[in-house]
């Protein structure tokens, strides 16, 4: 045996492509961060929801565990928005204008979905399409324990310990959380659900 050091991170194992049942089981707030889109550089409100995979274990402490998938999205419901195209197929209805004033992503924390998992160039697993649960269909709690971090509370910053090192590096580069830090924040906003919808 040795220990081997290497330069190369050691990569996840990627989750099988295909179609798979997923459950939410994290919301990060990223905050706003600089992306670089077609040459430009601009600023964004991006989120990060990362999903389990109960029928894709992977053996871990000697324990069969859900291996997880993530996406970043722009935190916006514009017409065009990928977050948005996947909330209204997770859903199954399109946002009324009173929602698309503002839908609070806590609504789908521990809710499953179908999943189509693609597989990238260099291996990696990324989150295709997704769509609603048929109605029926038996699914089970969440493995992991779910969080929800959210830079517009400021008692979210004793939560950041708890999120992984690159992630807490992540939300540190915001804008968001700068101001958060130095004592400027914003509030809440309360959004009615309607109780006939997975969310």
């Amino acid at each position: 045996m040795a220990i081997t050091a290497s330069a190369k991170a050691q990569r996840p194992e990627p989750v099988a492509e295909g179609p798979h049942i997923a459950i939410c089981i994290s919301i990060i707030d990223l905050g706003i961060q600089e992306i670089s889109f077609q040459g430009e550089s601009k600023q964004q409100r991006r989120v990060m929801l990362t999903w389990e995979i109960p029928d894709d274990p992977i053996e871990k402490d000697g324990e069969a565990k859900p291996k997880v998938i993530s996406k970043e999205y722009t935190l916006s419901l514009n017409e065009k928005a990928k977050l948005r195209e996947h909330l209204e197929a997770w859903r199954g209805k399109k946002f009324t204008e009173a929602e698309l004033e503002g839908f609070d992503l806590v609504n789908i924390l521990g809710k499953p979905c179908q999943m189509q998992v693609v597989m990238n160039d260099r291996g990696y697993s990324n989150v295709g399409v997704i769509m609603a649960v048929p109605k029926g269909l038996p699914v089970q709690s969440a493995y992991h324990p779910l969080t929800y971090f959210d830079l517009t509370d400021p008692k979210c910053l004793t939560l950041m310990e708890g999120l992984p090192e690159w992630i807490q590096n992540k939300i540190k580069q915001s804008e968001t959380y700068i101001e958060l830090r130095d004592g400027k924040n914003g509030g809440f906003v309360e959004v009615e659900g309607d109780d006939t919808l997975p969310f």
